[in-house]
Parts: structure tokens; sequence; C-alpha cells
């Protein structure tokens, strides 16, 4: 049996990055539980916009150094920026509307098809089996998450008005659009030669700064109270920007289609914290969308086989074609160095 080459073993560790985040993020849901008087602009807002500016103060001098990479792909930089700026606001509006199952199920659980599709149509890349199956499972598993919780409590006065729902599906595709978006725009950028930390302090700094006008003008309820100031620094600080920083580590490894369908674990982790913490209560339909969860990652997340043939004595064979992230990983980058 043949032993994981370098390319093999970097992009475990990041998919293991890209795990770790999917974790703090499922923990935000949660967290805006804790200050129910925040409206959800001003939870994204200071989650995205606070985070992103805290990553690009970090990465400050890794942006000046490589300034001029950056302006060369100030369009890839851009389109990121944006769709960081309106995820956030599309997210926690599509929980607010359609429920924190429904929308994180259609948020989350719809980014991996469109990162599929924008992969496709702007790098040519083919869409292998194993991912497939992987995101098979993970979205009949989110579904089933969704359909479970949404069924747990049919006569509850709080239910959302059709319109509402409908709202709120559509803000979770455009979530989802806009997601899997930023996660290309920081894979291109990675693969293009910037390294991991100056790509993600650039698109999600310029993208907090497009949120500083919505934290300004809805942010006023985060100031009422110490438990709200509490929930605005852990969701900027925790989630967003040391998940942020595993997410863009995770990105140079792996590709953002690999990346996002990771991220199903996200609707997973927040359905068990409802459950540990809250109180929720959560249907057995609801453990068996866990498991599929679980089983899409272990698929997408095991080794791959090194195909070949048995070889001859003395036949050299030619080293294994590298995809980009491979590439990319081969690189050292000494600012991830331990």
């Amino acid at each position: 049996m043949n032993a994981p080459g370098p390319g093999a073993r970097s992009a475990g560790a990041g998919s293991l990055c890209v795990l770790a985040a999917s974790v703090l993020w499922g923990t935000t849901g949660t967290a805006a539980t804790f200050a129910p008087a925040v409206g959800p602009l001003a939870i994204g807002a200071v989650a995205m916009g606070l985070g992103g500016l805290l990553q690009a103060l970090v990465a400050a001098p890794r942006i000046v150094r490589q300034a001029a990479g950056l302006r060369a792909r100030r369009g890839t930089v851009l389109l990121g920026s944006i769709a960081v700026a309106a995820y956030p606001l599309a997210f926690y509006s599509s929980m607010r509307l359609a429920g924190v199952a429904v929308g994180t199920v259609v948020s989350i659980g719809m980014a991996p098809p469109a990162s599929a599709v924008i992969e496709r149509v702007m790098d040519r890349h083919r869409l292998t089996g194993r991912w497939k199956l992987g995101a098979a499972l993970g979205l009949l598993g989110t579904l089933m998450l969704c359909a479970a919780q949404a069924t747990g409590a049919p006569g509850d006065p709080e239910r959302a008005s059709m319109g509402a729902t409908a709202l709120g599906v559509a803000l979770g595709l455009v979530a989802a659009t806009t997601y899997a978006l930023y996660s290309w725009a920081a894979h291109r950028l990675i693969t293009g030669g910037i390294t991991s930390r100056a790509a993600m302090g650039t698109v999600f700094g310029l993208g907090g700064l497009l949120l500083v006008p919505v934290l300004l003008a809805t942010g006023a309820p985060l100031l009422d109270s110490g438990t709200t100031m509490a929930v605005g620094a852990y969701m900027a600080l925790v989630p967003m920007f040391t998940g942020y920083v595993l997410f863009g580590w995770g990105l140079a490894h792996v590709p953002a289609s690999t990346a996002t369908t990771l991220s199903l674990l996200e609707p997973a982790v927040a359905a068990v914290l409802a459950v540990l913490v809250i109180g929720e209560r959560l249907p057995a339909a609801g453990w068996g969308g866990v498991a599929l969860v679980l089983a899409c990652l272990a698929v997408l997340t095991a080794p791959a086989a090194v195909p070949g043939r048995r070889r001859r004595r003395g036949e050299s064979v030619p080293p294994p074609e590298r995809t980009s992230a491979e590439h990319t990983a081969a690189r050292p980058d000494p600012e991830w160095a331990p």
C-alpha cells in the first residue's frame, strides 16, 4: 500500500482546518439567542464587519508586501469583498425570517452546488465521483435536519408565515451564492500566489469596511447591556475572525467546492448545540441527518488511494499530476510554519 504523499497530507490538514472553522461557525446561532433584541443586520454586520477588519489589521504587513499582486487581481478582490459584505446580511436575515433550521440549511446546504457551478464555469474544473457522493450525503443530511426541526412543533404560534418563509429561503439562496463566491475568490487569490493571510485579510477587510455603515445604522442595541456586547464581541472574535483564519488556511490546500461541502458540518453542530444548550428537541430523523453529514465528511476527508499499476523491477514511476491546490500546498508558506 502506498503512503499518502505530501499533497494528500496537506489536503488532509486543510480539511481539518475547514472542519474546525465549521464547528466555530456552528455556535453563532446559539450565541445569537442570548441577544434576542439585536436585529439580524446588526448581528451580521458586527460579526463579519469587525471580524473582517481585525483580519485586515493582523494581516496588514503581508497585505502591504503583496499589494502589487493584489492590485493585479483587483477584480477578484472586489468580487470577493462584495460577497463578504452581502453574505452575513442575507444569512442572518434568512434565519430570522424562515427559522434557524431552514435558514441555515438553505444558506450552507446550497453552497456546495453553487461553488461547484462557479468552479465549473470559471475554472473548468471537473467534479469527482467522491465529491458527488459526499455532497449528496451532506445535502440529504442537512435536508433531514431541516425537516426534523421544522416538524418538531407544528402548532408553534411563532411559526413563520408562508411569505416570510419564502423570503427567508430566497435570502438563504443569496447567502449560499455569496458564500460560494467569496470562497472561490479567496481560493483563486491563494492559488495565484497571494498568501492565505494576505488574501483573506484583504477580501474580508474590504468587506468589513462595506459593513461599517450597516453597523452604525443598526448596531445601537448591541450596546444596551453587557450581555449583548459580549455576544457581539464573541461573534466577531471567535467564529468570524478565528474561524475565517482557519478557513483561509484550508482554502490554500483544498478546492473551494470541497471546503464549502465540508462546511456542511456547521448546521449539524448548530442542531446539536441547540439541543444541549438551548434545550430544543431533535427527533430521530434529525439525528439521522447528523449521521449522514458525518458520513459526508468521512467520504471527503478519507485519504485517496494513489492510482497505479504494479511495476516491473527497475521501472521508474512518474510523479502523479498535481491539482492546483496541491501545487499551492507544496510551496512552503512561512506565515503558517510552526
